[in-house]
């Protein structure tokens, strides 16, 4: 009889804990989703300001085209990146460009003085900097969701009910690694 409600209670124990680690895999695959979410409404946002901060600059630097139409071509393609990768691969060449914005700013001084401008400016560094935050975010809930895959026992959960591994988001770009050099 003892024996009975000793290995009912191990039984009700390891049922508990299933459902306990299962709930904990979903609980955490929803923190990865929501932060993906987060990147694509910091991204949309971007999306929605670059043309009016290119259409803002088209006026004083006309001979400037090519690389407004790049950026423009950049924003499209990011706009209908399928997968997560895809967009990350295509949201830094698009950080890239934009910071080439900035710089064209320097060469045209009425450019710079520019309210409008100035105003947009702001915007997208803002809007940079909370895109960097959301990334950062995203990955600390990869690291927390690959970790509780890994690690025993999830590892046997995680096999048994599909919870697979996910990308973190990392610079494609060998090059944006590199430190910039300075020349006086």
């Amino acid at each position: 009889m003892i024996v009975g409600f000793v290995i009912l209670a191990l039984c009700v124990l390891l049922i508990g804990l299933l459902i306990m680690t299962y709930n904990g895999f979903v609980a955490k695959r929803n923190l990865v989703d929501e932060a993906l979410s987060g990147i694509d409404v910091m991204f949309k946002k971007r999306y929605d300001l670059i043309p009016n901060l290119v259409e803002t600059i088209k006026g004083y630097a006309t001979h400037e085209k090519e690389t407004l139409s790049a950026i423009v071509k950049l924003r499209n393609e990011a706009l209908t990146a399928g997968n997560a990768e895809q967009k990350n691969q295509l949201e830094s060449s698009l950080s890239q460009a934009v910071t080439k914005i900035f710089a064209l700013a320097e060469q045209y001084p009425d450019l710079k003085a520019n309210t409008n401008f100035q105003s947009l400016q702001a915007d997208l560094a803002t809007l940079e900097t909370d895109i960097e935050r959301s990334k950062r975010y995203y990955n600390g809930t990869v690291r927390d969701y690959n970790t509780a895959v890994e690690s025993f026992p999830g590892i046997l959960i995680a096999g048994a009910f599909g919870f697979a591994k996910k990308s973190f988001l990392e610079l494609t770009d060998a090059s944006v690694r590199e430190t910039p050099k300075v020349k006086f």
